[in-house]
């Protein structure tokens, strides 16, 4: 099952924190409590405890970001590629962090959670949280692992926003950053197709202004919220190059509105699995906080922002991202120069798209594994 290097069997772990009458106080001015965290851990963390690296997820990713959690999966974790022994996140070397960000569904409290006030799911009552309350809350974990300084933090899309936070809200705990195909501040045109994703959602007469619970489900409204998502990770020559204008299953066309071409199987095939392990307010809510998400906003401009960082930035594009385009990568990397932070910025050439930092790349691999490498030997 297991390929030469990975993690293995795994197993998700559970840290409760907040309890009343201690919640958290949340960037909206709410508070919330208690507050679960899934996470996962991979390799183990050394006697000075200073090879800890947090990997942060995506939007629609979770906790288990390597190995397997029995041996009957079909699917690793979904970084798996990136973490095991001789992998560029080589568990023999560094203790590989993963939690499940707060408003999720794989495990962390969320809008799918119970509400100890009502014993019902919190729904639409759940507060609105940030990027900025995901780094809050994974500091907690962070200190609860008696870690006192991140050797690295790392991941992308609004993995890379929070690696960005991290930096900027805890820069005496993160010694190496590494925000991958990501923004400093969300571009109008991904806030709009956020947008879209949420009103396919909520006109879906299944949702019940998000009270759906143990009811039936909006799975077409999330299934088709997916779909329009999944379009922005991909890149025009990569989709011609995948399905060109081939049919599925067809020698001609069917006139009519059914499935004609292999694009739309795809698509179909991709928010009918998605809605499957996906919770549809879990979406509303990390796609608003991505909308909220602006270092720019305390201090006007992001040089400012970046004043205090104290990481080295490894900054890493895709050519063929229109989603997080390069020209963001570069605003952030002049951003942090300005503020005489050290970076490093490349953009990897590459017909995949957005979703480039998921797949199998030798560069990606070895600009990460040669980052960290001089990082710990700079200690």
């Amino acid at each position: 099952m297991a390929e030469e290097g990975s993690v293995g069997i795994v197993e998700t772990k559970y840290l409760t924190f907040a309890a009343p009458p201690n919640e958290m106080t949340l960037e909206c001015g709410r508070t919330l409590g208690p507050i679960t965290l899934a996470y996962e851990t991979y390799g183990e963390l050394n006697d000075a405890r200073d090879n800890a690296i947090l990997v942060v997820h995506a939007l629609s990713g979770d906790a288990h970001a390597a190995g397997y959690h029995h041996p009957r999966d079909k699917h690793p974790g979904w970084w798996d590629i990136m973490i095991g022994a001789g992998r560029a996140l080589d568990t023999r070397k560094y203790f590989i962090i993963c939690s499940n960000i707060v408003g999720g569904c794989q495990g962390s409290t969320g809008p799918s959670s119970i509400d100890p006030r009502t014993g019902r799911p919190y729904g639409l009552s759940f507060p609105m949280v940030t990027i900025r309350d995901w780094v809050d809350t994974q500091k907690v974990l962070i200190d609860h692992l008696g870690i006192t300084r991140l050797l690295c933090v790392m991941g992308g899309s609004t993995g890379g926003m929070q690696v960005l936070q991290w930096a900027v809200s805890y820069p005496d705990m993160v010694r190496l950053a590494i925000p991958i195909a990501t923004t400093s501040r969300l571009s109008p045109q991904a806030i709009a197709f956020n947008e879209v994703g949420r009103m396919a959602i909520q006109s879906d007469p299944n949702w019940r202004d998000g009270d759906y619970y143990g009811k039936t489900l909006p799975r077409r409204g999330l299934a088709i919220a997916r779909m329009i998502g999944h379009i922005t990770y991909l890149s025009d020559r990569s989709m011609h190059q995948k399905f060109g204008r081939k049919l599925q299953d067809k020698s001609a066309y069917g006139y009519n509105f059914r499935t004609d071409f292999q694009v739309e199987s795809y698509l179909r095939y991709k928010g009918d699995h998605f809605v499957n392990r996906f919770d549809a307010n879990s979406y509303l809510y990390i796609t608003k906080a991505m909308d909220y998400f602006d270092l720019t906003q305390a201090n006007g401009n992001l040089e400012g922002a970046f004043a205090g960082v104290k990481a080295k930035f490894l900054i890493i594009s895709f050519s063929s991202d229109w989603l997080f385009p390069t020209y963001m990568s570069k605003e952030t990397a002049s951003a942090l120069r300005r503020a005489h932070a050290y970076v490093i910025s490349t953009e990897i050439q590459t017909d995949y798209g957005h979703d480039a930092f998921l797949l199998e790349s030798d560069q990606l691999s070895s600009l990460i594994s040669n980052f960290l490498s001089q990082g710990m030997k700079q200690k």
